[in-house]
């Protein structure tokens, strides 16, 4: 569930950034089964080929929305989040988001904590009238250029989610590289390395939150650094400080 202090890391820390991407890589994953995971999720692409241009359509509404009123209508908000949450449990378990799971994506629009791979964005009581001006199309423009290194098809923020979410293993760039080396050691090895998981999920953190940058939902700058791992970086706990021990009465002997 979205809400203004972001979803919880692990520690109890809330997470750095407004976009918290997760992903758990299943135990006993099987060799072959990524060979056919993109036939299994064609359900899936029809239902995101449309929700897709949904979300692009919503984008623009919001947009007016912010510029006059300062504020991202909550329910706009929970499905244009929703459509990303969508995106990335099927690509997780498809295609660049890293083949991860055998577990097949639930058809929902919302939160599925107990699914291996998870999307939660803060929502924003209030963003910046004048940044929905100049953030898709001028303040994004380095971060679209490294993630067209990543995905290769993949250059412009408008079509990026479809193309992202929908692409079989392999679509191009560095990512689609990683993804066959990654089947093919699982293939021959039934092993999934730690390190290229790490890495994947790195690089689908920071596609998803150059999105949720560019549509509209975050004023936070996606950082130009890679956070590795399935878990999202946490700010630090503040010291925690008990409470003050009055000080006791000294005693007399008699």
């Amino acid at each position: 569930m979205t809400g203004t202090a972001g979803t919880l890391h692990p520690t109890g820390a809330a997470p750095e950034h407004p976009v918290a991407l997760t992903a758990r890589l299943d135990p006993g994953l099987s060799r072959w089964k990524w060979l056919v995971k993109w036939f299994l999720a064609i359900p899936h692409y029809l239902i995101l080929a449309f929700l897709w241009p949904a979300f692009l359509v919503v984008t623009v509404i919001a947009g007016f929305c912010i510029l006059f009123t300062g504020r991202y209508p909550r329910a706009l908000f929970d499905f244009t989040s929703g459509v990303l949450r969508w995106s990335w449990r099927v690509s997780y378990y498809a295609s660049n988001g890293g083949i991860g799971t055998d577990q097949y994506p639930p058809f929902t629009l919302g939160s599925a904590p107990k699914y291996p791979a998870t999307l939660e964005i803060a929502y924003p009581q209030r963003l910046s009238r004048g940044l929905v001006l100049v953030k898709s199309w001028l303040l994004a423009i380095p971060q679209y250029l490294i993630i067209g290194l990543l995905v290769s098809n993949w250059w412009g923020w408008t079509p990026a989610g479809e193309r992202f979410a929908v692409g079989p293993v392999g679509s191009g760039g560095l990512l689609g590289l990683l993804l066959v080396i990654t089947a093919l050691i699982l293939l021959f090895t039934g092993k999934y390395p730690q390190q290229l998981f790490a890495l994947i999920v790195g690089f689908n953190r920071w596609i998803y939150r150059v999105i949720a940058y560019a549509a509209l939902m975050t004023d936070q700058y996606p950082p130009f650094r890679l956070d590795q791992g399935g878990s999202e970086p946490a700010r630090p706990l503040p010291p925690t400080v008990g409470p003050a021990i009055p000080p006791q009465p000294a005693t007399t002997r008699s």
